[in-house]
């Protein structure tokens, strides 16, 4: 079909668009966002501590919630016109802007973050206005969302106006508020809800994202460390970690959330999204622990804040996992999906055991422990998956 250079927003959850894959210009978006990522890691890196970590989420939180709101909205309404392309473009550029204000974003940078933000978030909520002014049969969702997300970015607005820490305050309150929105849709959303193929899709591409920063951590941390044995072996162990952690994510991905979602059941769904939001924040903060432990492998005993940094994050991220291919099996598969999440939430325990019990170990003992705890992970998926698909 022939398109204009401008065309309306139109739903795309019919038959047609069923097998939608990402566009060009969303893999294109994406980009700016692979940045964000690598400057936020580069924070936590130079503050391995609670507070350090603390920021690192503080920070993380908006700049996931952007990629959401962009993503949830072209799975709905976008139509690849010259219109939506440059709203893109623009939504890209304010991103970058974002991301420039990171590196101080807490101190002398907040203010700029905090309009960087509000103008991002002004630019989905005139999408929003735009698809409900031509979509009638989507005009209460998008009259909820464009409500929730306005009130959300009033407390952002707010902020420019308040000192730190009181700022910070009325970041949290707007992201409360935008968290909660989508809770509030009820019905609206089961009866337009996103496309079965496209947000696994994108959500599966996020976490390549995240996957990717763990593997330049380790190319960062090898870099800058002469080489020898102990460098090399926990290189090559943080790699098989984040390897394992790819193989335990895409192994088990479906559209079984999305199908509670159109059942009805939409704090499964939600679950299963917001899973992902905590999943990038240990994927990300694993490869910052990798790069320290491949800067620390000749150490006999690792600094206490960098086995926490490292093990939290890789027991945070194996009971996620746990939790996200629990919300995919609610529907099918209940013993095998049960079996599965068992397996993850036990392997989690032991890396937050050594986490508290591993003050002794060196960088390469606990490396070595955690990725042999990812990696019979990974066989003990593969031989229930064989289990369960023999004929009985």
């Amino acid at each position: 079909m022939k398109k204009g250079l401008w065309q309306p927003p139109r739903l795309r959850i019919d038959e047609e668009h069923e097998g939608r894959r990402a566009t060009w210009l969303e893999l294109f978006y994406d980009l700016v966002f692979v940045v964000a990522i690598a400057e936020l890691s580069h924070n936590l890196s130079k503050d391995v501590s609670l507070g350090g970590f603390v920021g690192f989420v503080a920070l993380f939180l908006p700049i996931w919630w952007c990629w959401i709101g962009a993503t949830f909205y072209a799975t709905l309404f976008d139509t690849d016109d010259l219109g939506d392309r440059l709203l893109t473009l623009l939504q890209m550029s304010i991103i970058i802007a974002l991301t420039v204000n990171l590196h101080h974003g807490l101190s002398a940078s907040s203010q700029g973050f905090a309009i960087a933000y509000i103008a991002a978030r002004c630019i989905l909520i005139l999408q929003y206005l735009i698809a409900g002014h031509y979509v009638s049969e989507a005009r209460a969702l998008t009259s909820w969302y464009v409500k929730g997300f306005s009130i959300g970015t009033a407390f952002w607005l707010v902020s420019l106006f308040v000192p730190i820490p009181w700022r910070f305050g009325c970041w949290a309150l707007g992201l409360i508020v935008e968290f909660i929105t989508p809770i509030g849709t009820g019905d609206l959303a089961v009866k337009i809800p996103p496309n079965m193929s496209h947000v696994p899709e994108r959500m599966g591409l996020f976490t390549i994202i995240v996957l990717g920063e763990s593997v330049a951590a380790v190319v960062r941390g090898v870099a800058g460390k002469q080489w020898d044995t102990s460098s090399i072996l926990t290189a090559i162990l943080g790699v098989s970690i984040a390897f394992s952690f790819w193989w335990l994510y895409f192994d088990s991905v479906d559209v079984s959330p999305l199908e509670t979602m159109k059942a009805g059941r939409m704090k499964v769904f939600l679950t299963w999204l917001y899973s992902h939001l905590i999943l990038a924040i240990g994927l990300a903060a694993i490869g910052v622990g990798v790069e320290h432990l491949i800067s620390n492998s000749g150490v006999n005993v690792l600094p206490g804040n960098e086995r926490w940094l490292f093990c939290g994050a890789v027991a945070l991220c194996l009971m996620i996992l746990a939790l996200i291919n629990f919300t995919t099996c609610v529907l099918d598969k209940i013993q095998q999906g049960r079996i599965l999440s068992a397996y993850r939430l036990g392997a989690g325990s032991f890396v937050l055991f050594l986490a508290i019990a591993g003050s002794n170990l060196s960088a390469v003992v606990l490396i070595t422990l955690v990725a042999c705890a990812c990696m019979v992970t990974v066989a003990l998926d593969l031989f229930t998956k064989n289990q369960f698909s023999l004929p009985t």
